[in-house]
């Protein structure tokens, strides 16, 4: 059974790096989706565990290249389970 857990912020172009890198450092996210007002998907993110910075640099490089044109939009993040298992 997949229990995703689904969240979405609506955050300005000028914090929208520093959000992308603070959910990354959480390191229970699936994936980052990034939309416009309209909700136009600019960017998909796919996360995995493990993921290490040499690897995810380029991505961030681009992120804050389209935070500079943007003005307003929605990251919505897809978030793993818990694992914890209660006894």
């Amino acid at each position: 059974m997949d229990n995703k857990t689904n969240e979405s912020f609506s955050i300005s172009g000028e914090i929208l790096l520093k959000k992308v890198k603070e959910l990354i450092a959480e390191g229970n996210i699936r994936k980052i989706s990034i939309h416009d007002k309209a909700g136009k998907e600019f960017m998909s993110i796919p996360l995995t565990f493990g993921l290490v910075g040499a690897v995810i640099a380029p991505v961030l490089a681009a992120v804050g290249a389209m935070a500079a044109l943007i003005g307003e939009c929605t990251i919505k993040v897809e978030r793993e389970p818990d694992t914890e298992t209660k006894v």
